[in-house]
């Protein structure tokens, strides 16, 4: 019995040493088959495609024989077939001249193979949450960059609550991990200030995965928490990993090391979602830059509060003591509202000279105060050349994010001064 079916090509004599090694040396279907992984039926069929021909046939049995430097195409098609890769895709990398064109056919199998699996993760998800006795997220998981994820508790860690605050609500001084169908979302609130970074899944090719529903939640939202004392050890060792899975059933793992989390059910920590539905619409935009903003509000001789004073191109930031300032709560400065006029250059009202930051500002002349405390961390904790303040009025919470990156939001709060219209 021959080890060939049907062939497609004329069969070689024996003697053949064309693509033999210079001993002569072949080996049988079988021997060659063991060496490089594949079955002789694989290299049947590879054979009849013309994807990997043999050395030679014999003429008169129909043998086919291998030769030894066939193996590394060998191996590389088996890698190529076990990786799903279609056989014309599979041949643009085989035998094609044009190194990028084999790159754009690998990465776009890679993105294809993702999305599938993502699809997969969500219809098991989906059925196993039916099955009686299944438990409400049991089968989410989200898996982001380690390096992201590090980052993102840095980002939002100044918004956690500390001391009496913290103590007086447990939760605030937690950070929520709260996991979607299409992102992981990490938040940190103290009430006076809130931090959300969002995360795409790793897609495992060392980019975000932007094809969502790879945590099996069906869209539903799957609540867990984090001590919040803990996020600076937590991001030491999270930045040494490639990649972090969080899990309500097996908690934040990475490498050979699992941290349990906190499922929150039902709503301690504050609902965010709702603090940012109910925002008015912006009304003020301010475009700083980062590090001038920073320099100016770290730039004080005593603690108190600041007021930032916007009109056209100018971003006045005026420094006042702490026995000036009234309680919490936020109102626009007297002579800053909508239309009005905006202070003298370089003075603010009846006060004390201030410090220019370059800007640009969009909407009527605007004055709004802050505690410094507060919303430096905020600027400080963006990235790149330029932070945005997105206002829609001086007694209510301030957007501040990169100008060019929505990922990470904070809101702050504004302080509210003598003077103000609802001041006592």
């Amino acid at each position: 019995m021959t080890d060939n079916g049907p062939m497609a090509h004329p069969r070689t004599p024996t003697d053949a040493t064309t693509d033999a090694d210079a001993d002569g040396t072949l080996m049988s279907i079988g021997a060659f088959g063991r060496r490089v992984g594949l079955a002789p039926s694989a290299l049947r069929f590879y054979d009849d495609c013309g994807v990997l021909r043999p050395a030679a046939v014999d003429e008169s049995t129909g043998y086919r024989r291998y030769s030894p430097r066939q193996e590394s195409r060998a191996v590389l098609i088996r890698r190529l077939r076990s990786a799903g890769l279609p056989l014309t895709d599979a041949l643009v990398v085989l035998d094609g001249d044009d190194p990028a064109a084999a790159r754009s056919v690998l990465e776009e199998h890679a993105r294809r193979a993702s999305r599938t699996a993502a699809a997969a993760r969500d219809a098991v998800g989906g059925i196993l949450r039916e099955l009686p006795g299944a438990a409400p997220g049991a089968g989410a998981r989200t898996t982001v960059g380690g390096a992201e994820f590090a980052g993102a508790l840095r980002q939002v860690a100044p918004a956690i609550a500390t001391g009496a605050r913290g103590e007086e609500i447990p939760a605030l001084g937690r950070i929520l991990l709260e996991l979607t169908g299409a992102e992981l979302r990490v938040v940190a609130t103290d009430r006076y200030r809130m931090a959300i970074r969002t995360l795409r899944p790793y897609s495992g090719t060392g980019e975000p995965d932007g094809t969502g529903g790879s945590d099996g939640t069906g869209g539903t939202p799957v609540r867990l928490t984090l001590d919040g004392g803990r996020a600076k050890e937590i991001a030491a060792w999270a930045l040494r990993l490639p990649t972090v899975t969080v899990s309500p059933k097996t908690g934040l793992s990475g490498g050979d090391r699992v941290l349990p989390l906190r499922p929150d059910p039902d709503g301690e920590y504050p609902d965010y979602r709702a603090v940012l539905a109910a925002l008015p619409p912006v009304r003020h935009r301010i475009i700083a830059d980062r590090d001038a903003l920073r320099t100016a509000l770290t730039d004080r001789d005593a603690k108190g509060f600041v007021v930032l004073r916007a009109e056209g191109e100018r971003l006045l930031l005026v420094h006042h003591p702490a026995d000036t300032s009234g309680p919490g709560g936020g109102a626009e400065v007297p002579g800053g509202t909508d239309g009005a006029t905006a202070a003298p250059e370089g003075t603010a009202p009846g006060g004390p000279a201030g410090q220019e930051v370059p800007a640009v500002h969009t909407g009527v002349p605007l004055a709004v105060a802050f505690d410094p405390e507060v919303l430096l961390p905020a600027v400080a904790a963006g990235v790149g050349p330029d932070v945005l303040l997105e206002i829609s009025a001086a007694d209510g919470p301030v957007v501040v994010r990169s100008a060019d990156q929505g990922d990470f939001t904070t809101l702050v709060m504004p302080v509210r001064l003598p003077g103000s219209a609802d001041d006592d």
